[in-house]
């Protein structure tokens, strides 16, 4: 059987997007299928899978695959991918809450709900102060820890582009304080109203974007009272916006794309 399927990046941050609403998929989406379809020499390539399902309670249930098989809770630039699919304004349900996607001018704007500073929400693996965690590794020191649908840690640096990102993201993602594992984010404050950041993603490695990286960074940038609350976010992808309203509740905007459709026999991955 082949399933069809829609490539998409938001900020270079790309998916396979599957529409399972109207036919469901041919069988189970198993770990070694992820993977395969996301192999970017013999598969579609991918740094998250993305599967659209029917829901009662919502326009659609997202379900949000890393490229290494894991399903995890939220994906920023996957939800303003799918808001662009969707077309008009859209209620989606994840594993990490309810979201609201609507079209703007500028892209797609994504009510991402509200932040979570509770240790045990995070989580960690026992308490302790979520806003400046007395843990470090090598050079990065005292981040934020902050839970965005997915949780992250947050570390403020004078030259995020200079931190060796590719060899602390992994060691800090997998660090047994993190029971769930964690997404690692170094932040540059440019000014008020402007940052730079690089993440680490949970499952996925090193990535050009990461819309819920750059959430929890500027959350966390506007808890320390580093910025205004609303703030440019420069990924190596491109820009988002993100504010933090009085409401609690974060709103990030940024734009999607579609790179191209396609089919792929699905035996060919299964399992």
């Amino acid at each position: 059987m082949r399933v069809p399927f829609t490539k998409m990046h938001g900020l270079g941050n790309d998916f396979i997007v599957l529409d399972a609403r109207g036919t469901p998929l041919p069988g189970p989406l198993e770990n070694a299928t992820v993977k395969a379809l996301a192999d970017r020499r013999e598969g579609i390539g991918c740094d998250q899978l993305i599967v659209m399902e029917p829901d009662d309670t919502a326009t659609i249930r997202m379900r949000i695959y890393n490229s290494d098989g894991g399903e995890v809770e939220a994906c920023g630039n996957a939800s303003r991918a799918v808001g662009m699919l969707l077309g008009d304004e859209a209620t989606i349900a994840t594993a990490g809450g309810m979201i609201t996607t609507r079209p703007e001018a500028n892209g797609i704007s994504v009510d991402m709900g509200t932040p979570r500073f509770e240790w045990d929400a995070i989580p960690l693996a026992y308490p302790m102060d979520t806003e400046r965690l007395p843990l470090g590794w090598d050079a990065l020191e005292g981040p934020l820890a902050v839970n965005v649908g997915n949780p992250h840690v947050v570390f403020f640096v004078d030259d995020a582009q200079a931190v060796p990102l590719d060899e602390l993201g992994p060691q800090i993602e997998t660090d047994s304080v993190f029971p769930e594992r964690i997404n690692v984010n170094v932040a540059e404050v440019i000014d008020g109203t402007t940052m730079r950041l690089r993440v680490w993603e949970r499952g996925a490695g090193l990535t050009r974007a990461c819309g819920t990286g750059a959430c929890a960074s500027a959350v966390a940038a506007m808890r320390r009272g580093l910025v205004d609350r609303k703030v440019t976010v420069h990924l190596p992808g491109g820009p988002l916006t993100i504010a933090w309203g009085e409401d609690d509740r974060i709103t990030m905007t940024g734009g999607a794309t579609e790179a191209f459709r396609g089919t792929f026999a699905w035996d060919d991955y299964a399992g």
